[in-house]
């Protein structure tokens, strides 16, 4: 095969790749922390957490939508037009008075919610009101967990920062520490309580704490640590208010579906908000560990090509993004939906999870996976439309996309009840996904460079080569409920070992190769 400029100018500077790479590594501890979280909960509350996980969704949720979702897109090109065009001091100047005004903001939206967290369950998750015990806990540990968004929201506007300046391991760090804060709480801190849940919000509200305070210095490091001043009148806050207001919607597509999901969920039967939960987890693992962490890395290197008005090495900067998500996304994804049930009884089958739950939860999760490559191509499409300071597009596009899920999710719930949410969910990211591509291509902001057919052939016999060694070694997936946790953790990891050998073997013996992967530089 012939090497696509993608690929000449990898040699030169490894950049992306290494950049990316680090920042996978430092999700992949604090997903796999996540894991180990979300099996706690498991083993101490099973299903009996769905109110505390409707608790911890609402703030999540805005915190994607507001801080990790729009203001990020928004915030990360200004500040890298700022640092590549303007002065230190003026730098300074666009982080106090964007620190100030969002930090006001979010104060305002959290005093609110906690003055009205008994009504809003009721927009949330409105079929708890069946059970007015579980309904009213979620609306005190609401309480405790929202000011989460004040703590998290400013920890990602510190993120940013550091994105900006290409400190990408600090940020990709940090939520271990949410992580290890919620396993402390479930362990340590609810024998506390008459109702061990309130442990866990606890546990939430120290978290966004703890991870505010640790990136702190690293900002101060950068000579970027000050005072906040609530300017709202400064351009270059105006310029990120008017990215933001589109942006609210066209980020947070997925994190939008996902909380129609819960609603519709809590008219299911009991335990459906736990089980969508435990599936997504895992469905989150590779998107997290692998699309975020290159959007992460591509949006300032995109926002930064734009500004220097180099059309060219954005379009092969986007490309080689996409081609990283095919490479990870398919193997992935295929490994979700046909291991769907050895992955969920070996992490989740303890304490109290039944073989029910897991049957339930296995059904959800091959649902899930079916849409994951459609979920990463989101996370670096998107970042071609944000990088060039164009919010309205996705807008549009994401509101499309949601009432393509509203209408599926209306449509499957009924004959397929949880697992038709979660299917809902995945097909309406191949449309938002589909839209994002063409609108990119019409533009011209996205040409595919030479060498896909023959890259995508070489995945295809990849994967194929993957699945017959996953059949082959996972047998008959009841006996996987009746071995007990250390065989199946063994007889997993010696598929997954197994797996990710054939499948990397089979490409190189197809010619890929290392220098194929690189990105471009900075």
């Amino acid at each position: 095969m012939a090497e696509s400029p993608v690929e000449s100018s990898a040699e030169k500077s490894p950049g992306l790749l290494r950049s990316s790479s680090i920042v996978s590594v430092m999700t992949l501890l604090s997903r796999v922390l996540g894991l180990v979280r979300d099996v706690v909960i498991a083993q101490y509350f099973g299903t009996r957490a769905d109110a505390f996980f409707v608790a911890f969704k609402i703030p999540n949720f805005f915190r994607r939508l507001f801080a990790e979702g729009a203001f990020s897109v928004a915030f990360v090109p200004v500040l890298s037009e700022y640092r590549r065009l303007r002065p230190l001091d003026e730098v300074r100047l666009l982080i106090s008075r964007v620190s100030g005004v969002l930090g006001l903001a979010l104060l305002g939206l959290t005093v609110l919610a906690i003055l009205f967290a008994d009504y809003l369950p009721w927009i949330f998750s409105p079929g708890f009101r069946d059970d007015p015990a579980k309904f009213a806990l979620t609306g005190d540990l609401l309480r405790i967990t929202f000011p989460y968004l004040l703590f998290i929201s400013l920890t990602a506007f510190a993120s940013a920062v550091l994105n900006a300046y290409g400190r990408f391991a600090v940020p990709a760090f940090t939520p271990v520490l949410l992580n290890l804060c919620l396993i402390a709480a479930a362990v340590v801190m609810s024998d506390w309580f008459a109702e061990p849940l309130y442990a866990l919000a606890w546990g939430v509200f120290l978290a966004g704490l703890v991870q505010l305070v640790f990136q702190l210095p690293f900002v101060a490091r950068l000579g970027l640590l000050v005072r906040p001043t609530c300017v709202r009148e400064d351009e270059g806050v105006r310029r990120i208010g008017k990215l933001m207001v589109p942006a609210l919607f066209g980020v947070s597509v997925s994190q939008i579906n996902l909380l129609l999901d819960t609603l519709l969920a809590s008219f299911l039967e009991s335990g459906s908000v736990s089980w969508l939960y435990y599936s997504d987890r895992l469905n989150n693992l590779p998107l997290g560990i692998f699309a975020i962490a290159i959007g992460v890395v591509i949006l300032p290197s995109l926002s930064g090509k734009h500004a220097a008005n180099d059309g060219e090495a954005f379009s092969r900067t986007l490309d080689w993004a996409v081609r990283m998500v095919f490479l990870l996304a398919l193997p992935a994804a295929l490994a979700l939906v046909v291991l769907a049930t050895p992955l969920m009884s070996t992490i989740f089958y303890h304490g109290e999870i039944t073989a029910y739950d897991i049957g339930k939860m296995t059904l959800s999760l091959q649902a899930y996976g079916s849409g994951l490559l459609a979920f990463m191509l989101i996370k670096v499409l998107a970042p071609g439309y944000y990088a060039r300071q164009d919010t309205r597009t996705p807008v549009k596009i994401g509101i499309q996309a949601m009432v393509v899920n509203m209408l599926l999710n209306l449509a499957l719930v009924f004959p397929l009840q949880h697992v038709g949410l979660a299917l809902a969910t995945s097909l309406s990211a191949y449309y938002n996904v589909f839209m994002l591509y063409r609108g990119l291509r019409k533009t011209g902001a996205y040409r595919h460079q030479p060498g896909w057919l023959m890259f995508i052939a070489k995945l295809l016999l990849a994967n194929l080569a993957l699945s017959g060694v996953m059949f082959w070694l996972m047998g008959n997936t009841a006996q996987w409920l009746s071995w007990s946790s250390w065989d199946r953790s063994l007889w997993l990891a010696l598929i997954v070992v197994s797996g990710v050998a054939v499948y990397f073997s089979v490409l190189v013996a197809a010619g890929l190769r290392l220098r194929h992967l690189r990105g471009s530089v900075f």
